[in-house]
Formats: C-alpha cells, sequence, structure tokens
C-alpha cells in the first residue's frame, strides 16, 4: 500500500501546474504555551510546505525536537507530542525540499551543538553558493549528516571562532549567498535573519511579553499576535530578555522581495507591505482585464490560485464570474489509484468541469501562472470536452522564462515552455483559442509602482526577466546539483 500511495503522489506532483512554495518558518519567545503556539503558526504556513514538520523548543536546562514526515496537523495535534516539547522557547518549520531527499533527516529545524551553546535553525530560502561552501567545510574535516543546504549554515556557526553566538552567526551569514529567511533558537535567545535583499519573508509579532518571528502574517493571526514590522533586508534580530535589538551588518541595499510571494506564495490574507496578498492578485486581474481584447460569456478561474485575479478581471469587465472548474482538495492525501488504467485521468484527480455552468459559453479562463503547460491543456481540452464554445486562456503574470535559485523549485529553462516556445505556440499547444499574459509593467502596477525601474528593480522578478540580484554560483544552466551530497562526479575510492 505504502509503495502505492508513493507512486500516486508522485504522479500527482506531475500535474501540478504551479511552482512550488518553499519552506514556512516559526518562532516564539518566553511564552509557556511556546510549542502550542509554533504548533498553531505552522498549520497557518501549511501552503509553504507539506513534506514534513519540525519544532525545537528550550526550557532553560535542556533542548527538545520533534520531526515528522507529514502535516503539522497529523503530527502535532495532540497534548502529550507538545507536552513533550517543554520550554518558554520554540522554534517551527515546514518543509518543502528544493535541495536534498525527502528523507527524516533533512526535516527541519536542525540542531547543532556548538562552544557556545546549542543552536537550531529553520531556514525559508535556498543558498546559491551551499555547494561551494560545503566543498570547503568537508575538506576542513567537516562532517555532514543531511543532504539539506541549511546544515551549511549550522557548520558555518559551529566553526565560527567568535565567542557569542550573535557574533557567531553573524559571521555565517557572511559567508552564504542567496535568498533566505531564518529563525534560530539558542540558550533563550531568538534570532531573526533575512538575506540582503529581502528575497525571502519574514515578520515580527507580538503576543503579550513575546515576540514572534514568521514567515507571513498568517501565522500572527492564528495565535492572537500583533504585527510590528518586517525584519529588513539584510537585518539580524534577536530577542534578549524580553527586548528586541537589531543589528544591520550588511553594506544598504534596496530591498527586492520576491516577486511571486504577491503572485502565488502568500496566503490570500496574509499582508505584503500593507495590503493583503488577495488584493493584490484582485489587482492583477483589473490590470490583465485592461490589456484583454476580448469578450466572454463567463469569467472562470483555474482554482484555487486564480480565483482572486478572476474576481479582479471579471468585476473591471462587468461578467460573470463563474465556478466552471471544481476542484477536488483531499485528492493528494487520501485517495488510492484503484488500476492502471486510470492513470490516463491525470488532471481529473484534482480538477472536474462544471458542464452545466460552462455548456455552449465562451470562456475566459484566469490562472495566476504558467510553467510546463501541461495541465492547462488538459484543463482547455476538459472545458472543451465538457460543452464550452470557446476557451480564451489569460494568465496574470508575465511569462515564467527563467528558473529560480533562491528556494522555489521552478523546472530548468528547459523545461519552462515560454522560454522555449512564441505566445503562439503555447496557445497552440494548450488548445486555447487565444492566450494573454498580463505585461511587466501590469504587474508592477498592480503592486503599487508606476512601472518596472529597469535600473535597479523594485522586485525580484528573475523568472520573467533573467535579472538576478544573487548571481547563483553552485547551478548556472540547466545541470542543476539538487542533492548536496553529491559534491563531484570524480571518485577516489
Amino acid at each position: 500500500m505504502k509503495k502505492i500511495t508513493k507512486k500516486l503522489k508522485k504522479k500527482l506532483k506531475s500535474f501540478n501546474p504551479k511552482l512550488k512554495e518553499e519552506c514556512g518558518v516559526f518562532g516564539i519567545s518566553a511564552n509557556s504555551d511556546a510549542s502550542a503556539l509554533t504548533a498553531l503558526g505552522l498549520h497557518s504556513l501549511q501552503h509553504r510546505g507539506q513534506e514534513g514538520c519540525g519544532i525545537v523548543t528550550f526550557d532553560g536546562n535542556k533542548y527538545y525536537s520533534e520531526k515528522r514526515f507529514g502535516l503539522v496537523g497529523d503530527n502535532f495535534n495532540k497534548e502529550k507530542v507538545l507536552k513533550n516539547l517543554r520550554g518558554n522557547y520554540a522554534i517551527g518549520h515546514n518543509r518543502y525540499s528544493t535541495t536534498g531527499d525527502n528523507t527524516l533527516r533533512n526535516i527541519q529545524p536542525f540542531f547543532a551543538d556548538t562552544n557556545a551553546g546549542g543552536i537550531g535553525v529553520a531556514h525559508n530560502g535556498n543558498l546559491t553558493n551551499s555547494i561551494t561552501l560545503r566543498n570547503k567545510l568537508v575538506e576542513d574535516g567537516a562532517i555532514f549528516h543531511t543532504t539539506s543546504d541549511t546544515e551549511t549554515i549550522v557548520q558555518l556557526i559551529a566553526k565560527s571562532k567568535r565567542n557569542k553566538t550573535i557574533d557567531k552567526v553573524i559571521d555565517a551569514i557572511f559567508q552564504i549567498q542567496g535568498g533566505y529567511a531564518l529563525v534560530m533558537l539558542t540558550q533563550n535567545i531568538l534570532i531573526g535573519v533575512r538575506d540582503p535583499f529581502g528575497i525571502r519573508p519574514l515578520v515580527i509579532g507580538k503576543i503579550k511579553d513575546s515576540y514572534v518571528f514568521a514567515s507571513e502574517t498568517c501565522a500572527l493571526d492564528i495565535i492572537g499576535a500583533k504585527f510590528i514590522r518586517d525584519v529588513e533586508n539584510g537585518e539580524v534580530v534577536f530577542i534578549e530578555n524580553n527586548e528586541l535589538k537589531s543589528i544591520k551588518p550588511f553594506p544598504n541595499k534596496k530591498v527586492r522581495p520576491c516577486v511571486f510571494e504577491y503572485i502565488y506564495f502568500a496566503r490570500p490574507d496574509s499582508i505584503l507591505n500593507g495590503k493583503s496578498a488577495y488584493e493584490y492578485r484582485k489587482n492583477f486581474g483589473i490590470e490583465l482585464a485592461k490589456e484583454n481584447n476580448e469578450d466572454a460569456d463567463i469569467i472562470v478561474p483555474v482554482p484555487d490560485s486564480g480565483n482572486s485575479a478572476a474576481i479582479g478581471f471579471a468585476q473591471y469587465l462587468g461578467k460573470n464570474f463563474e465556478l466552471g472548474l471544481i476542484r477536488n482538495h483531499y485528492v493528494g492525501r487520501t485517495f488510492i489509484e484503484p488500476s492502471q488504467k486510470i492513470r490516463s485521468l491525470g488532471v481529473k484527480l484534482k480538477l472536474n468541469a462544471n458542464e452545466t455552468t460552462i455548456k455552449n459559453k465562451k470562456i475566459i479562463l484566469i490562472d495566476d501562472s504558467l510553467v510546463r503547460g501541461t495541465t492547462s491543456h488538459k484543463i482547455v481540452k476538459m472545458l472543451y470536452d465538457a460543452g464550452a464554445k470557446e476557451v480564451h486562456v489569460r494568465i496574470a503574470c508575465p511569462e515564467i522564462k527563467f528558473p529560480d535559485f533562491y528556494g522555489v523549485d521552478t523546472p530548468t529553462k528547459k523545461e519552462l515552455l515560454a522560454a522555449n516556445k512564441s505566445n503562439d505556440e503555447i496557445r497552440d499547444y494548450i488548445g486555447a483559442k487565444s492566450l494573454k499574459f498580463l505585461s511587466i509593467d501590469g504587474l508592477y502596477r498592480a503592486i503599487g509602482f508606476e512601472k518596472r525601474n529597469e535600473t535597479y528593480p523594485q522586485l525580484t522578478d528573475h523568472y520573467f526577466t533573467g535579472d538576478y540580484p544573487v548571481e547563483p554560483v553552485d547551478e548556472l544552466g540547466d545541470s542543476k546539483i539538487t542533492q548536496l551530497s553529491l559534491l563531484s562526479t570524480a571518485s577516489n575510492n
């Protein structure tokens, strides 16, 4: 049965049209319910990673750790488990692997003993020089127990000759490159770090006398914490003696958050720069409607990712928004494939056409992004098979032409449809009557900018432009190394 389930999960991933989320991190200081509140925070961040979850706590004398495969609600839902995670300080992590195998040893937070005491590390993002750093550390005698780039950070902290833990952390982050947000725990000190460009998100909240670090504001909402501010790009914040302290060790850079937090990753109710992700996504739909030249009977989203943009699109044009596709939210966890014969059904495991709504209708189909195009092809065919008169596809972001190296699991460039085909070729491939993407300037207008600053872009938007704020040292081109234990093709064995 396990083999069948594993095969099914692999199959379902192949029909996922989306970029894979990064990870979710959470930390809390000086709270008697630290483990329970961390579990709740991770639950609200579940959309950022579903492969595994973990919590590390500290009670003033000892560290405690629990790591599990699967969802937070399936693993940290019993009082007994949470009671074993003793202490008033806790950090937690939801895993989606972009580097390293999906094995228990790779589930975070990681913990290590150093000459300055124990330290737990939870990491959202990806290091672009982890292979280079790992090679050097191995040459110097370091022994790695995981294939995750996060362990590289732990090793660098442990190797530092500085006395104070916070100084060791600063030593480490000066050596790493990429997009990252770190939440760390050491003897009654909670530490948060954001990369110099602020590519990966991290926010600060407060509940009574406890400070909270989290990937998104929705994690603050679930525990009743008040949002204080974002951790600034290149900032190290830490809670010591119930006081929030800040160090900015890097030279000043303009912040460039990841554009996909606005488009897809952040939960719709999370606040980004003063507005909910939902509002931004509605704005994408409005700007897309302004650039649209096709009339239609109804506006249909690809659920759930296209819902917000489709609402904005329909409202601007004064058209009916209809659920022409119905999503099965449970298939990924509970469905067991009964026979080899149904493998051809593919996308129907997750989506089905609402026939009576779309029959004989001219449809504009809205989605937030198009990656490989395989699922778009199946959805368009499904709508036509259900009786749609015409299907016009509109994508609420520009064409994705370049891979990511900062914690988002994008395909290689050769797998990205828009990198290799013209608009007309993509349209023909997915079987749509017409196809349009939101323009770059339309995207920036929707977020609140007049246009993209070509000299210094306001966002990390390399997916569309190829403009990487941090050049990938280790993973250039299509030959990506995804498992850090494969340091070399040569062997002396």
